[in-house]
């Protein structure tokens, strides 16, 4: 296996590392409160970034994420993406290609997933009635893939839906509750549609929380360089240094893995497993990594307008979604006593 990004998704990587620097910034986070940021949205469409998803694979996805969780970004930029254009362009035909890859290439239609939603949503005849509590980024969606109790997936248009209702998580991620009543939505993709969705979200947004937890570590780094205690930079106490290294080391296993993972998508293997590792790394090493970041700052760290507490905040949410440790450590017992690892 070989992780080295190509010429395509360096430079879309150092793209994105640009605009994400100059326009997600504390400030304009601030003045964004739980919303997307919609300028930088439109920045980043007028790069062309979520369509050269298409082209520099998962893998490319992930390390644009990981650019966007170093400044906790608030954009639909994960979601639009993994459940968007890589689903559509995987398993729609090729008309719904046609229809609906340059709307999400462009940014002027957003995708979100209510994935994973086991049994909540029943589907008849095209039609699917049920609720799903809470959807990342879906006051932002146009569409937003459903998963129904069949495990099938349907594309559903947010206009179309009963209700969609505003809800706030631990992390701002502008989310709301889905609700359909004999809903319409049209069918993506077969057998085996759903696994595949689901396991290039978890590897995405493992590579997202790589991402975050590399900002938080860097802003503990910065801080403690520059604090002093007893005469002398923090930096210099041993417990410092070890808690920073351990904070480092799990993020370097968030990211190696989620690599490993994209790279196995990618190339057609199987990832089922890979996908599982990637996820589980970003639940518990990402927990341990953005509480870090918080202990290292001390006192600063508790104040909930200080720049390391949304780095806490995202770790949380992305600690739970797609599965929390324990849930994706049963998956790979599954996969296991069934041989397929």
């Amino acid at each position: 296996m070989d992780f080295t990004p190509t010429e395509e998704q360096e430079a879309a990587r150092e793209l994105a590392g640009r605009i994400f620097a100059d326009l997600s910034t504390h400030e304009r986070l601030r003045a964004a409160g739980t919303g997307t940021d919609a300028e930088l949205w439109k920045a980043l469409c007028a790069a062309g970034l979520p369509g050269a998803v298409e082209e520099t694979g998962l893998l490319g996805l992930v390390l644009l994420l990981e650019e966007q969780g170093r400044r906790t970004a608030q954009v639909p930029f994960a979601a639009s993406c993994v459940y968007g254009v890589l689903a559509v362009a995987r398993h729609g035909t090729e008309e719904q290609r046609a229809r609906l890859l340059p709307g999400l290439r462009d940014g002027t239609a957003v995708a979100t997933g209510a994935l994973p939603a086991p049994g909540t949503v029943a589907a008849a005849d095209g039609r699917l009635s049920g609720a799903v509590d809470w959807v990342p980024w879906l006051r932002d969606a146009t569409h937003v893939l459903v998963p129904d109790e069949e495990r099938a997936l349907w594309l559903v248009r947010t206009e179309d839906a009963a209700a969609v209702e505003a809800v706030e998580l631990t992390a701002p991620w502008s989310a709301a509750r889905l609700v359909l009543d004999g809903t319409p939505g049209e069918r993506l993709g077969g057998a085996g549609a759903h696994d595949d969705v689901l396991a290039a979200a978890r590897i995405a947004f493992a590579g997202l929380q790589a991402g975050v937890c590399a900002g938080s570590l860097a802003r503990a780094v910065e801080y403690t360089s520059v604090r002093e205690q007893f005469g002398r930079p923090l930096s210099t106490h041993q417990a410092v240094q070890l808690r920073a290294a351990d904070a480092h080391m799990d993020t370097e296993a968030i990211r190696v893995t989620a690599y490993e993972a994209a790279w196995r998508f990618d190339e057609g293997l199987d990832a089922a497993g890979a996908a599982l590792t990637a996820a589980w790394w970003a639940s518990e090493g990402g927990k341990r990594v953005v509480h870090a970041g918080q202990h290292l700052h001390g006192g600063t760290g508790a104040d909930l307008d200080h720049p390391v507490h949304r780095h806490f905040l995202w770790g949380r949410q992305l600690d739970a979604y797609l599965g929390c440790g324990t849930e994706l450590l049963a998956g790979l017992g599954d996969l296991l006593a069934e041989g397929d690892l």
